[in-house]
């Protein structure tokens, strides 16, 4: 994309090959859904004619798409100048995008497995603000491979200034191949099994064979129990859903590594079928969160997730997460990799905590007494009003959930804490999910303090960190009043201190 003279100004075209691959991307959309429609046609005309109209139908389903996206590639062109970005696109309603390059944050590569085949790549370029529409994204679908790798180191080309090249650049994590077992203890599993047990019922309608599906599964367990066949089939969907949890991370991190590349620019890869290269300028870095899910915790396990600013996601890839630098790995390796990644010798995630008032544990345990007494409080109420049945079923359930109410509580207080840790501000909370995330105290750009009517009687505060990056704010939960305030103020000197009251109800500008 450059010469010895500059920047190559001159307009280019996405790749011609995008046609072919919108065609086979429709074939298979046309044979999925042709299927049904063949089987469903046949029982009211011969076969071969059902088969002519499908057939019929799909050319023109392939033509039509394929047809769409010829049109696209030829009304869409896009240049790279030595300022700017630009993009020109559409037919009746023309489209012409530009980004200034000093504004771009992120180029990430992704290939599914056609364009991978194909040796290509769709380039999103972002500035990583909040805008609707897109405006703050260009995308090219598809380019080479080569194009597009020419495209990210150009447009993320940085110095960073005052750091030893011997330090720079590296390999600072790679996979291994042991951390899938912490694949089946994540929140996906159980989803998973759900999503399977709901698709072979919806595939089952569409080929009219539910009630049958129905009937055989009665007729396997017509001498079980209800209970134990609940049992089994909650087993066998879990059993599905550690299966597919398996299999989704072995398609999302084969392949993984982490790198810090020249210029100052963090790039994780991984991916199997779908192959993902994302970039983040550690310019725009304000520090990194360590997550640990209840189940990977259980197992001594976390993961690295990035807090920096330009990493908005567009709805179209809502799904992806484009902070995550660690999939979940033993403890010492996450915290090894969150050090390396700050460039610290050790990790601010690591360093123990302040504890917080027992008024905050005690917070905790009356809301979880709260809701899990709930529903009993509903079934007591029923069962005294409609059926003596419905007393058994309150006393079970207050059996079943009193117990992990009150032990998720006192995790939860057990997860409070924050300190401060050199040029990191450090704080966690969190049961379900526990997150201590590590700001720079510089990233700090205001603080939110909040304290209802309860927490004031308590003495306690919550303390929000606001910040351009991440999730915009991490907060300091039911912190000791008085000690939290004066964290704040040592934190980031000068930001707080014009608003704190002093003895005769005077502030710092003696107002």
């Amino acid at each position: 994309m450059t010469t010895a003279g500059g920047p190559d100004e001159r307009w280019r075209r996405l790749d011609p090959r995008t046609v072919l691959v919108t065609a086979a991307v429709m074939a298979g959309v046309a044979g999925g859904a042709g299927l049904p429609v063949l089987l469903g046609l046949a029982g009211s005309m011969p076969w071969w004619q059902a088969l002519g109209w499908v057939l019929a139908g799909a050319l023109v389903l392939i033509a039509g798409g394929a047809g769409a996206d010829w049109l696209r590639w030829r009304r869409t062109r896009y240049r790279i100048g030595p300022e700017r970005a630009e993009l020109h696109t559409g037919l009746l309603l023309v489209k012409r995008r530009s980004l200034a390059r000093e504004r771009i944050r992120t180029v990430d590569l992704t290939a599914h497995p056609l364009l991978r085949i194909l040796g290509l790549v769709k380039v999103r370029i972002g500035t990583g603000e909040h805008t609707g529409g897109g405006e703050s994204t260009l995308e090219l679908d598809p380019v080479t491979r080569a194009e597009g790798e020419r495209l990210r180191r150009e447009l993320l080309a940085r110095r960073a200034a005052g750091v030893p090249e011997a330090e720079r650049d590296g390999t600072l994590a790679a996979l291994d191949p042991r951390w899938i077992r912490y694949a089946p203890v994540s929140f996906v599993a159980p989803l998973l099994g759900g999503a399977a047990v709901g698709a072979v019922m919806q595939v089952s309608q569409w080929f009219g064979v539910q009630t049958q599906v129905i009937d055989w599964v009665g007729e396997r367990f017509r001498d079980t129990p209800l209970l134990w066949t609940a049992v089994v089939l909650a087993v066998l969907a879990l059993f599905a859903g550690i299966v597919g949890a398996l299999g989704l991370w072995v398609e999302m991190w084969f392949g993984y590594r982490l790198e810090r590349e020249p210029g100052g620019t963090l790039r994780v890869r991984r991916g199997l079928f779908t192959s993902r290269s994302l970039s983040i300028e550690e310019r725009r870095l304000r520090g990194v969160e360590r997550v640990e899910p209840l189940g990977v915790r259980l197992f001594g396990a976390a993961r690295v997730d990035a807090v920096a600013t330009g990493l908005v996601e567009d709805d179209e890839d809502g799904k992806a997460d484009h902070r995550t630098l660690l999939p979940p790995a033993p403890g010492p390796v996450a915290d090894d990799v969150a050090a390396r990644v700050l460039r610290e010798h050790r990790p601010p995630t690591s360093t123990p905590l302040a504890a917080h008032p027992r008024a905050a544990r005690s917070r905790r345990l009356r809301r979880a007494l709260a809701a899990a007494l709930a529903p009993v409080l509903v079934l007591v109420v029923l069962g005294l009003s409609v059926t003596d049945v419905l007393l058994y079923a309150a006393a079970a359930c207050a059996a079943v959930s009193l117990p992990p109410a009150v032990l998720l509580a006192l995790d939860a207080y057990r997860s409070l804490g924050h300190a401060l840790v050199g040029d990191y501000l450090v704080a966690r909370s969190g049961t379900v999910r526990r997150g201590t995330v590590a700001l720079r105290r510089g990233g700090v750009i205001g603080w939110t303090l909040r304290q209802s009517w309860f927490q004031r009687r308590a003495g306690l505060l919550t303390l929000i960190a606001t910040t351009a990056a991440g999730d915009g704010a991490y907060p300091v939960y039911d912190a000791d009043e008085h000690e939290i305030l004066d964290f704040a103020a040592r934190a980031v000197p000068g930001l707080l201190e014009p608003f704190l009251e002093r003895p005769g109800g005077r502030n710092e500008h003696g107002r």
